[in-house]
């Protein structure tokens, strides 16, 4: 039996799709445990590119079982429409995908409410992707969310959505918006969108755990990464949940005593898609040439991604929250073409240096970093799978990096297929995955 938190180390979009569905061939079943549809995982598999968001990656691995946990906010027709473009493409999905039936559903509200927030006057413009999964996360906390389940009875579902249908029209006519909610075709909509959803719902806590005591393997990924947690990441610059290693626990049901053992994705350089702190950002020429190099535009909203240079403390930071035993580094290629590669050590805050990353948004603003400039490689690794056929200096870059972690590296991504990768031997990662 082996439980695997596969985490994001940075601020997302590290490559966690690829990770996941290089990994789920090993496992039983994939679970997702934490977000919604806000954000896409992108697997290229041979000529065909797939982009998911709320559908666990091991999908694609025939025969293996996917579960979209408790602690993920659905989107019903965001759902529907991903099963419906699977299943069009030769990937059989009935049958195999599980829903939580206390999950909770995503409103039309839900995005009204959000656009109203973002756009208000005065209020802290975070760049969320206005898909409604912040204020679903905000009525499920204030205990006025629908879930899932409920949908199985219709004259409850119906009681449960017109008193947040009238709540909500309320808070909408408070912030002086204009927008009309039908609370009528929301109910037979959702009904019906939830009917073709009903062989999926079951309660997947319980699922989980008899598959785990009957031996079964899982692994388990979230969405957006350490410094979106909402509870340890770049307040309130963050996402609405809890994308660190704690969230899979909640959001799927699975107890602490059940995990093996987490394991990071960092790209070889670091994103952050939208607004809030990042202090290794670059802005001029490399940002962009990262940009360009890595093709770093949202695979859901398509924005362009901020760029800049791998940042330690952040990566120190992230593996003492999730307690991560294994390294992945991925995009190592996109730093082909630089002459020096620079690391942030550390940050030099008013006058002083500092190492810990600090709580308030304020200090995070002041921040300076400190570099370390190493050599590049100036020649291609794009598609090696052996560590050793790696230039001298990108051998040695990795090994600066696990020295100054205390991490090992054990898989480091060299492109976007599945076999484009440095699977490395004798790996605490080897020894936790299922044989």
């Amino acid at each position: 039996m082996s439980t695997v938190i596969i985490i994001g180390a940075q601020w997302g979009d590290e490559g966690k799709g690829k990770i996941v569905d290089y990994l789920a061939n090993r496992f039983d079943i994939v679970a997702r445990y934490s977000g919604g549809h806000n954000a896409g995982h992108t697997m290229a598999i041979g000529a065909e590119k797939f982009v998911l968001q709320l559908v666990p990656s091991g999908i694609l691995r025939p025969g293996k079982r996917a579960v979209i946990g408790n602690g993920v906010v659905v989107d019903p027709a965001a759902l529907l429409k991903e099963i419906d473009g699977l299943e069009a493409r030769g990937v059989t999905v009935r049958d195999r995908l599980f829903v939580s039936d206390r999950a909770h559903l995503i409103f039309p509200y839900h995005r009204l409410v959000e656009q109203e927030l973002e756009n208000a006057p005065g209020r802290t413009h975070i760049g969320t992707t206005m898909k409604g999964i912040g204020p679903a996360y905000q009525d499920k906390v204030a205990r006025l969310g629908v879930r899932v389940g409920d949908s199985l009875d219709a004259t409850n579902f119906r009681a449960l959505v017109g008193r947040v249908v009238e709540d909500r029209r309320n808070l909408l006519r408070g912030m002086g918006s204009v927008a009309t909610i039908d609370g009528e075709a929301i109910v037979s909509d959702y009904l019906a969108m939830c009917e073709r959803l009903r062989p999926l719902i079951t309660d997947t806590a319980g699922l989980l755990n008899r598959e785990i005591k009957a031996g079964k393997s899982v692994l388990m990924e979230g969405a957006q990464g350490t410094l979106l947690d909402v509870d340890h990441g770049t307040y309130p610059f963050v996402t609405s949940s809890n994308a660190t290693a704690g969230g899979a626990c909640t959001g799927t049901g699975i107890p602490p005593t059940s995990i093996t053992a987490a394991v990071g994705v960092s790209k070889a350089y670091a994103t952050r898609v939208g607004a809030g702190p990042f202090p290794s950002e670059d802005t001029g020429p490399i940002g962009e040439a990262l940009r360009k190099g890595g093709n770093e535009f949202g695979s859901v909203t398509g924005r362009a991604r901020r760029c800049g240079w791998i940042d330690l403390p952040v990566l120190r930071y992230s593996a003492a929250i999730n307690g991560l035993s294994s390294l992945i580094i991925t995009k190592l290629d996109v730093l082909d073409a630089f002459d020096e590669i620079r690391v942030c050590t550390a940050y030099e805050l008013d006058g002083a240096t500092v190492h810990e990353l600090p709580a308030s948004i304020q200090a995070w603003e002041r921040l300076k970093p400190i570099y370390k400039t190493l050599p590049g490689w100036k020649s291609l690794t794009f598609g090696v799978t052996r560590f050793e056929d790696l230039p001298a200096q990108a051998r040695s870059y990795m090994d600066y990096l696990e020295g100054e972690l205390g991490i090992e590296a054990s898989i480091i991504s060299t492109g976007p297929e599945r076999d484009q990768s440095i699977v490395r031997t004798g790996t605490r990662l080897e020894q936790i995955l299922p044989r």
